[in-house]
């Protein structure tokens, strides 16, 4: 393997999203003018960051967006991803970027997507699904398996997939989905979220998880594309209100808050950022 040398100078951050509280939401690695860096030279950066995503902030190609965002996990390239896309633009923001119009527009693999500020937190636009509809018999038996649950136990099975490629179960409550101890080897090559409501609504309508079995970390502690998935078939289904918090990374010691929004046409997921690291690193 080559080795290489230290590279140009790049301002970085590291950034906790979906909370209030630094360490108890998802981390996510920015860099920022990363238009230089090679496509291999970003990946193997993500390798080294280890964290679920590693975002690279370019100038647009789409005179529409106010920034491009490339999105890379440790083994692959993303194009789209929710709590990136809101880690990303809360450090284009702190760092001084000025949106042209009311809403960040950012551009990144599914086309433009919309940020908007709400208060203290940011929200993007669930863009529109790729995939979606109920799984087929072979795709449930399949999450069954992987998830180590009775196939009885799944109240629905269904695609929800904005880029990542996820299919979603419905369990009969939170405790359902907090109780899954799940089967990684089994469930590959799926990307599973899983959702179930809490027995009393307070702050939380909803527990979800998402396992990711061919990261080095297969749960996500926080997971914003999975939610705007969900969010657009619960919401459809009449199975959630237009408007709730979704509770998720309580199996892993977080505390992700997933703030979910149905306006008109638009489903808006939202969070908070904390920047937790703020400097400069050579790639």
């Amino acid at each position: 393997m080559a080795v290489a040398t230290p590279g140009t100078a790049h301002r970085f951050a590291q950034v906790d999203v979906f909370t209030e509280h630094v360490l108890l939401g998802n981390a996510l690695a920015v860099v920022f003018d990363a238009d230089g860096l090679s496509e291999q030279r970003m990946q193997a950066i993500a390798r080294w960051t280890n964290l679920s995503e590693t975002c690279f902030l370019l100038a647009p190609t789409d005179a529409r967006a106010d920034y491009r965002v490339r999105i890379f996990t440790p083994d692959r390239e993303l194009p789209f991803a929710g709590h990136p896309t809101l880690g990303s633009c809360h450090a284009w923001l702190e760092a001084g970027g000025r949106p042209r119009g009311a809403e960040v527009i950012q551009q990144c693999g599914v086309g433009l997507v919309r940020v908007r500020r709400d208060g203290k937190r940011l929200a993007f636009a669930a863009p529109p699904l790729k995939r979606s509809g109920e799984a087929d018999a072979a795709t449930r038996a399949h999450v069954a398996r992987g998830l180590r649950v009775d196939e009885s136990e799944l109240v629905a099975v269904q695609w929800v997939d904005n880029g990542p490629g996820w299919v979603a179960a419905l369990l009969r409550d939170a405790q359902a989905v907090l109780a899954i101890e799940p089967d990684y080897a089994a469930m590959r090559p799926l990307e599973i979220g899983v959702v179930g409501a809490h027995a009393q609504v307070s702050e939380c309508a909803f527990e979800v998880r998402a396992f990711i079995p061919g990261l080095g970390s297969p749960e996500d502690p926080v997971t914003g594309s999975l939610n705007a998935g969900l969010a657009q078939w619960l919401i459809g289904a009449g199975l959630a209100p237009p408007r709730y918090v979704a509770s998720q990374g309580t199996r892993l010691g977080r505390a992700g808050r997933v703030h979910v929004e149905r306006l008109g046409d638009d489903v808006w997921v939202g969070g908070h950022a904390v920047t937790c690291v703020r400097g400069e690193a050579r790639f």
